[in-house]
């Protein structure tokens, strides 16, 4: 859908979306009005829903104190936990399309004027770029957090265009990180750290105060696992190194440890600290497959904000009463 149409169907949807639910209005009388039919209208409200902007809460106080997100928040103590519903038949697509749904419209509140955002390219964060609503912000900066080149090229097109695809919405600039998604050589990286032009870009990296990103994990068929940057030999080495999961390239075992982790001497990932100092370390989530890696990465300190299925919300916390309870 072109930009100017997914403006106009947005300016839609919210219209109707007043008239049925603060006006009262049927879905015939809004028809009539707006001069469409009764099936446009039902649309309309459907995409308002899926697209985050209307948010319909149900406040039962037998459920609020035991809520998935009130347990989570307990025991993490992060600054935003949000549980998206979902059916319980729901595919694994209709979970990742719903879950990334309600990202962009979460990303979309947060950037202001001046925002670096900060990408860690992946199947998730693909998805919530093709969810998001226009809005021209000025003076935004769209940086990639890893590189993304395999084999003889530094050009990947499914990575770069997701961080053009958010630049784009936003009428931002887009900065590109023209390195392997892994080196060869410790050395190779150390040098190229240290050229200007890759310095300024991992500078912006520090200065992003959103950092989206989802977990890496092989279970669920992560990009970096199935798009050929991972040779047999070296997965095995990831397993063999107890590493649960990554984020942009970096590694991570259970306990959250990664400074010691030999295979990130050749990633291009971030320091892993800029996570703990940006206002916005959103960690996406669709899938039980990802817990593993999702745990360690909450051990390491790696998110401050997340967004997960409900599904994997409830396993989650299933297992923190079982460890409590085992303790």
């Amino acid at each position: 859908m072109a930009q100017a149409d997914r403006q106009e169907t947005a300016y839609m949807a919210v219209r109707v979306a007043r008239l049925y639910y603060f006006q009262n209005m049927t879905t015939a009388a809004i028809a009539d009005e707006i001069g469409t039919s009764r099936a446009t209208v039902s649309r309309l409200l459907s995409y308002a829903l899926d697209r985050g902007l209307v948010e319909i809460r149900v406040h039962d106080p037998q459920q609020v104190s035991g809520s998935l997100e009130a347990a989570l928040a307990h025991h993490y103590r992060l600054r935003s936990i949000q549980v998206v519903p979902v059916a319980a038949a729901a595919t694994e697509k209709e979970t990742l399309q719903r879950v990334t749904c309600h990202a962009a419209a979460y990303v979309n509140s947060l950037v202001t004027p001046g925002t670096v955002i900060g990408l860690a390219w992946g199947t998730t964060v693909a998805q919530i770029a093709d969810q998001l609503l226009p809005r021209h912000v000025h003076d935004v900066d769209v940086v990639a957090l890893n590189g993304s080149g395999s084999g003889a090229s530094f050009i990947n097109s499914f990575s770069e265009s997701i961080v053009s695809r958010f630049a784009q919405n936003y009428g931002a600039r887009a900065h590109h990180l023209p390195v392997p998604a892994f080196f060869d050589y410790p050395e190779t990286r150390s040098a190229l750290w240290r050229e200007k032009s890759i310095k300024a870009i991992r500078d912006l990296q520090e200065r992003a105060s959103i950092l989206l990103f989802s977990i890496g994990a092989e279970a669920t068929g992560s990009y970096i696992h199935t798009a050929g940057y991972l040779g047999a030999d070296e997965r095995r080495i990831l397993r063999e190194d107890g590493l649960v999961g990554d984020i942009a390239t970096v590694f991570f075992r259970a306990d959250g440890s990664w400074r010691d982790v030999a295979f990130n001497g050749r990633n291009s990932g971030p320091d892993m600290d800029c996570f703990a100092r940006a206002a916005h370390a959103l960690c996406v989530v669709s899938g039980t497959g990802k817990l593993p890696g999702l745990k360690a990465a909450l051990r390491g300190g790696f998110i401050n904000e997340l967004i997960i299925d409900e599904t994997s919300a409830r396993l989650l916390v299933d297992q923190i009463r079982s460890g409590a309870a085992a303790a």
